[in-house]
């Protein structure tokens, strides 16, 4: 088990971190949350062995084995070899045994009666081993989890050396994934993510028998993975509970998580207001008897205690409010833009083909995919940076556009200020006296809005990024993976940017919070086509589940529209008896009941999510027991509806054989 006792970290003459505690037990998995450059990563390092620490001890057991994945990885993967070969080099314990095995069966060769006796003891010892620990499946197993991360089969034989970044980052999670060390340490491991990716990998995480520590600013991926959350801030790490079970929980880890924290932060105002008087009423006795020479002793006692107070230090986690107003950018027509007949290739590569699609003013639209399907291109598309190889793409009157691409935040003035960076993106008609509440908006209030863009952490540059685009008078504004290296509440920003927006919005992201929150339409870009959905993201995965018809799988809702179907089909037939009516009138009711109770608990849902809500301590916990007590309701007549619906299936199958 590797443990961190009483951990402090000095950065630049400065206490980062103090007094940090964890356990990385078996099983485990822990959710490393906080803001940009508060020290999640440096945290990281101490933990994996790549920095000592300046205060405290970490204890790591000889044998351990741990893995580890920095955001800089792309450099790690080797060069020289294929694909299949640097990931079966994770395994290396493995390859060990291996080879181990192969030694005894030459030295079996050669062995008289006595020595041979005991090499096959040993060799049989290291087979089990090797078998258990799945080495004959070894190489099987490393295709399964490349084919999890999204690489075909003809790409196992691929030199890494002609791998984009973005693929190399997979290659190196899939060693470390075949490697199933006894602690995981990963960074941001979505960032290079597509969805269907990160939902295999969430579940692959789930099932990996050793402990895992993993830092990430997506609230899906957190809630299906994490049981324990570890927030750092104000310069320390509070561990937060939320494994399936509790009644918080039930609503998903992170959103159980929120509810906690506030709990404590009631807790902490509590206990930082007694402190509060306890030092005024010494500082009053300072201050009243600071020159009586009867009262030395008394007064000095009392100013070394102040010395000596260590002050409840109570997070700030309202660093960014967002409060957003705009330029407003030039009308557009009512269709900002239309693709007819749109086909893309690359040489003999076909990207897009007989794409249609038309954009109509003000709507949010998240185009979603996996990665190399052509969402990047359709983008460009419609920025007018790239021509179709056939078909057309026509803007409307009076479209005038902005692009916040991955790598928009290399290309400002290290030298700058933000206040300078952010008004040399605006027009002269916009840089007034309201720039500096533009910039607050976005993170950067009172003298964060003074500091060099160079002493930017890198999403701190990419909301400053987000910014500058966003802050300009243009009607369409397109975003390609705006959210990575953003924290948290940088994300809730860019969140609350979007809704506040005037224009129309395209947004490509991996994050399927921020496509729930800002996004009121979907464009799925796969096998060269691009799919209108016209709805949210939740309606498009049920959408989903009812094309499957996986009833097992696809809930309540669509198990009840199956049977009612069912049911439909059976209205018309004669001999419907006494007993069928009532069942079928049991049903409808239970089926009433039931949806009125899925209604509340979406509801419910929608205010637990409302990062105001938790403004209010009393509020959140009468929403989190209401949620639990509708989501029991619910269970209980979902339930009913189990039985009435059989017995009602039952009922028609003796009218159906009776006529």
């Amino acid at each position: 088990m590797l443990s961190l006792a009483g951990v402090g970290i000095d950065v630049g003459g400065r206490r980062l971190l103090s007094n940090v505690s964890l356990r990385l037990q078996p099983g485990r998995r822990v959710a490393l949350v906080g803001g940009n450059g508060i020290g999640k990563t440096t945290l990281l390092h101490v933990v994996v062995g790549q920095r000592e620490p300046d205060e405290g001890s970490v204890s790591r057991p000889r044998d351990l084995r741990l893995g580890w994945l920095p955001q800089d990885v792309v450099d790690d993967v080797g060069a020289s070899s294929t694909v299949l070969e640097h990931v079966l080099s994770g395994a290396d314990h493995l390859l060990a045994l291996e080879g181990r095995l192969r030694e005894l069966e030459q030295k079996l060769e050669h062995a008289g009666a006595d020595e041979q006796a005991r090499v096959l003891e040993t060799y049989a010892d290291l087979q089990e081993r090797y078998t258990t620990l799945g080495g004959y499946e070894l190489e099987a197993e490393a295709h399964r989890v490349l084919d999890g991360l999204g690489f075909a089969p003809s790409d196992a034989s691929r030199p890494t050396s002609e791998l984009s970044g973005g693929w190399r980052v997979r290659v190196a999670l899939a060693k470390l994934l075949l490697a199933r060390p006894d602690v995981l340490v990963l960074d941001e491991p979505t960032n290079h993510l597509d969805l269907e990716t990160i939902a295999w990998l969430e579940q692959t995480l789930v099932k990996l028998p050793g402990g895992l520590l993993f830092v990430s600013h997506d609230r899906d991926f957190i809630d299906a993975v994490a049981d324990t959350i570890v927030e750092v801030a104000a310069g320390t790490a509070a561990e937060y509970d939320v494994r399936a079970g509790t009644v918080a929980a039930e609503e998903g880890g992170f959103a159980a998580f929120v509810a906690q924290r506030e709990a404590r932060l009631v807790q902490l105002r509590a206990a930082r207001a007694q402190q509060d008087r306890q030092l005024a009423e010494i500082e009053r006795f300072v201050e009243r008897f600071r020159y009586k020479a009867s009262k030395a002793r008394q007064v000095q006692s009392r100013v070394k205690s102040l010395d000596k107070v260590e002050r409840v230090e109570i997070p700030d986690h309202k660093h960014l409010v967002a409060r957003f107003q705009f330029p407003a950018p030039p009308r557009s027509g009512r269709l900002v833009a239309e693709l007819s007949d749109v086909a893309v290739s690359f040489g003999p590569t076909h990207v897009l083909s007989g794409v249609n699609l038309a954009l109509e003013r003000g709507r949010k639209i998240a185009l979603v995919g996996p990665n190399g399907a052509g969402k990047t291109t359709l983008l460009r598309l419609l920025a007018g940076d790239l021509a179709p190889t056939s078909g057309t793409v026509e803007r409307g009157h009076q479209v005038e556009v902005a692009v916040v691409d991955q790598h928009q935040a290399e290309v400002m003035n290290l030298d700058h200020t933000v206040l300078d960076e952010f008004r040399s993106a605006l027009a002269p008609a916009h840089r007034g006296a309201n720039v500096r509440s533009m910039v607050a908006a976005f993170g950067f209030p009172g003298d964060l809005a003074e500091r060099l863009v160079g002493e930017l952490s890198g999403g701190e540059r990419t909301r400053l990024g987000l910014a500058k685009v966003m802050a300009s008078p243009v009607n369409l504004l397109l975003l390609d993976e705006p959210t990575n290296h953003l924290d948290l509440a940088s994300r809730d920003v860019l969140e609350d940017a979007i809704q506040a927006y005037p224009g129309t919005v395209v947004l490509i992201t991996h994050d399927r919070h921020v496509i729930r929150a800002a996004a009121d339409a979907i464009v799925e870009v796969n096998d060269g086509q691009a799919r209108w959905f016209d709805g949210t993201y939740e309606e498009l995965l049920e959408a989903r589940r009812r094309a499957a018809h996986d009833v097992s799988r696809s809930g309540p809702a669509s198990r009840r529209e199956s049977a009612a179907a069912d049911s439909q089909q059976r209205r018309g037939r004669q001999g419907v008896s006494p007993e069928v009516k009532k069942l079928r009138a049991k049903v409808r009711t239970v089926e009433q009941d039931l949806a009125a109770a899925e209604d509340e608990i979406a509801t419910l849902t929608r205010q637990l999510a409302d990062p105001a809500v938790y403004d209010d301590a009393d509020k959140v916990a009468e929403l989190v027991a209401r949620h639990g007590v509708v989501k029991d309701r619910a269970a209980s007549l979902y339930e009913a509806w189990e039985q009435a619906a059989g017995a009602l299936e039952v009922a028609e199958a003796r009218v159906d054989e009776a006529s």
